[in-house]
């Protein structure tokens, strides 16, 4: 979240930001709120003062033989003990308000990225590889799932529901290549892998800003506890409230985990395929990094995203997301987008985000430097998917098809596979 005092000592900078994100805050509850919290602090200092003086002043009268004024004083003092209750309890329930509102404030865009009202103003920054094409009428995965013997969209639809399939054969083992190809890999660069929960407490979302405001988009179990989005949620949060040092800086993480979201609001939209459902996996890259350091931290997140597209042989560009069009904790992100033929077009397949201080200031993470300043400061948190595994399936079974219906498997991915170089069809 933004800090309180600079929303306070900006306001025209927040209205503007939220402008160009096609979004609004409600400047004037902000406002009003904050009005009176001040008021409090104001008359607890006032009666405080009071309660000093006149307490200094009993003893003397109480001496002075004065027990009438003494009395009147400590009914002064005690009417204003009430009073500064009543005003501390009044005062923690504007705090909390004020909190609140601020929670559904998204994180202010970094000012190299360009202004634009939607996906349709993002920026292309590269291209590699060159789209195929066919010497034949090229499949969708969505039917060539199926024929292979791999995916199995009506038995999905018969154990969960619409936006649910099933893995079988081929497919089951192609998903588990990928996952272990893209975690070694990542853990061969560095990072850390961990191996989370994937249900989660309400602070744990709250930290990384899918609570409040996206609450409709989670899935929800008992308890009050939650089905994670992103494996960014429990990496993020694994060290929340803690005060790391900066030596440790930064901080490299990796995992895998099934994903789940309810997708509210996507009626109609990639209704088709496995491109947008439910539950899917996904192998996560998250970072911790000091301010200086975190912009370098975003472009080495996206090179690593790239590297396995690049190492599966997959065409995909890069583009950087628009004012309109960042998510509500990022204040600079990069997609990266495959090549799918089914679409004859780029889909998303990663994001690479950097949060700077925004998530760290709703989990509470900080760090130490003494060597460079006192006290602590807010990390800066940075999130990105490497890669979105069905996603990647998709784009393989596309890309990689035959004449003959077959898959031919991508090199880096044959020794996952058992020495599986085609896919065909199940006798």
């Amino acid at each position: 979240m933004l800090d309180i005092k600079f929303v306070r000592e900006n306001p025209d900078l927040v209205d503007k930001a939220m402008a160009s994100r096609n979004s609004s805050w409600d400047r004037a509850s902000f406002l009003e709120l904050d009005e009176a919290r001040r008021a409090c602090i104001t008359e607890v200092e006032s009666l405080q003062a009071e309660r000093n003086n006149l307490s200094k002043q009993i003893g003397k009268l109480m001496k002075e033989g004065k027990a009438d004024e003494a009395a009147a004083a400590k009914a002064t003092v005690a009417a204003g003990k009430e009073r500064i209750a009543e005003l501390e309890s009044k005062r923690a329930e504007l705090e909390k308000a004020l909190f609140d509102l601020v929670s559904r404030i998204p994180n202010l865009p970094n000012e190299d990225i360009p202004y634009g009202k939607d996906d349709s103003e993002n920026v292309e920054a590269r291209r590699w590889g060159t789209p195929r094409t066919f010497d034949f009428e090229p499949k969708a995965h969505w039917d060539l799932g199926p024929e292979l013997g791999m995916i199995d969209f009506d038995r999905g639809i018969k154990l969960s529901g619409s936006r649910f399939y099933v893995l079988g054969g081929m497919g089951a083992r192609l998903e588990r290549a990928l996952i272990n190809f893209m975690i070694e890999t990542h853990a061969a660069a560095g990072f850390k892998e961990w191996w989370p929960p994937v249900i989660v407490s309400r602070d744990t979302m709250f930290g990384t800003g899918q609570l409040p405001k996206f609450e409709e988009d989670a899935f929800h179990v008992s308890g009050d506890m939650f089905l994670i989005p992103t494996a960014e949620v429990p990496l993020t949060n694994l060290h929340r409230g803690e005060v790391l040092d900066a030596s440790q800086l930064p901080l490299w993480y990796t995992a895998f985990t099934p994903c789940f979201r309810e997708e509210a609001g996507s009626a109609g939209r990639d209704t088709r395929g496995i491109i947008r459902v439910h539950e899917f996996d996904k192998v996560e890259m998250v970072k911790f990094a000091t301010p200086e350091d975190s912009m370098n931290q975003l472009e080495s997140m996206t090179a690593e995203a790239e590297k396995i597209l690049q190492l599966l042989e997959l065409p995909y560009r890069v583009v950087t997301l628009c004012t309109g069009d960042i998510g509500f904790s990022a204040c600079k992100t990069y997609d990266l987008e495959v090549w799918l033929p089914s679409y004859n077009t780029y889909k998303e397949i990663s994001s690479c985000s950097n949060c700077w201080d925004f998530q760290a200031r709703r989990a509470n993470i900080k760090y130490r430097d003494p060597a460079n300043f006192k006290g602590t400061r807010f990390v800066h948190t940075l999130n990105g998917s490497g890669l979105a595994v069905g996603r990647t399936m998709a784009a393989i079974m596309e890309n990689c098809q035959n004449a003959d219906g077959s898959i031919t498997v991508p090199k880096v991915l044959v020794p996952y596979m058992g020495g599986v170089e085609v896919i065909t069809p199940e006798a």
